[in-house]
């Protein structure tokens, strides 16, 4: 992500001792197992990812430190600093940092907020293998610019299951190396995938449901059901930091009173992807700057 100050130490790789305090938040897989340990210590906190990595973050979110577990390959600790442990340390910057999404249309970015499986680094693949620039996959970083909310790009490179990719992806399409917790592959930005490394004025937040619909529907939402999906959709790593939750609560607050948040409900078939950029692009075109 760009647009901020964050400073990254890898350590050589060592077993993944066992921590005197239990963590006060966890984060677990869609199959129950144990995802994210979240543990504070004297000086910042620590992220676990069992048997994979433990990332220590200062407390002011200003750095952060690898230490791989044994086995564990470099491109997957590269993998879950990128897409987990930065966003997170940006949190404690006190930026807001999204489960969204984010690609450029005109000279503005619209993005799509929604939870692992709601389609968006599909929809942003989509948009960058065929003529669109994005931003970001997940993990959108916003920033204010007096009023305006503007979108910031995060690191140059897409993941996408296995599905995803044969339908959207080039075939020799370039890909970072495979990593060892996920079949997704992380393709990177390049002639194939066009990718904007500006920061770009927000001018549309799509909030992705699963309904099933027969051809693309846009609707805009009312604050509250804006404010509840951006408080859903948070990058936070410490849940019992009061003032900072509070302040937090106060840019969310703001985002969700903007104009600029609408529902986004598309068939979930590979085959209606044209229809539903074509969708997007002429919604967003009709918005106000």
């Amino acid at each position: 992500m760009s647009g901020h100050a964050l400073g990254f130490a890898p350590h050589a790789a060592r077993p993944q001792a066992e921590l005197a305090q239990n963590p006060f938040n966890t984060w677990h897989a869609p199959d129950g197992s144990l995802w994210t340990a979240f543990h504070r210590v004297p000086d910042g906190y620590l992220l676990r990812f069992p048997e994979l990595v433990d990332f220590a973050v200062s407390a002011d979110g200003m750095r952060i430190d690898a230490w791989p577990a044994p086995g564990a390959s470099a491109a997957t600790v590269d993998h879950l600093y990128l897409n987990q442990a930065v966003p997170l340390a940006l949190s404690r910057q006190g930026k807001l940092v999204l489960h969204a999404g984010a690609v450029e249309v005109d000279g503005g970015a619209v993005a799509f907020l929604g939870t692992s499986g709601r389609g968006k680094s599909t929809l942003a693949a989509s948009f960058a293998t065929s003529g669109q620039r994005f931003l970001t996959d997940d993990g959108l970083l916003l920033q204010w610019q007096g009023a305006l909310p503007v979108a910031a790009p995060s690191h140059p490179s897409i993941r996408l299951w296995e599905d995803s990719q044969s339908a959207v992806m080039a075939a020799g399409a370039p890909a970072a190396p495979a990593v060892d917790y996920t079949s997704k592959t992380r393709f990177l930005a390049g002639p194939q995938v066009a990718y904007c490394a500006e920061p770009r004025p927000l001018r549309a937040l799509y909030l992705l449901g699963d309904a099933a619909v027969a051809a693309p529907y846009i609707a805009p939402v009312r604050p509250a059901v804006a404010l509840m999906n951006l408080v859903r959709n948070s990058f936070l790593l410490d849940i019992e930091a009061h003032a900072m939750l509070a302040a937090h609560f106060e840019d969310i607050s703001r985002l969700a009173n903007l104009p600029i948040h609408h529902q986004l409900d598309f068939p979930r078939s590979y085959a209606a992807l044209p229809e539903v950029r074509e969708a997007i692009v002429r919604h967003a075109r009709g918005l106000a700057p």
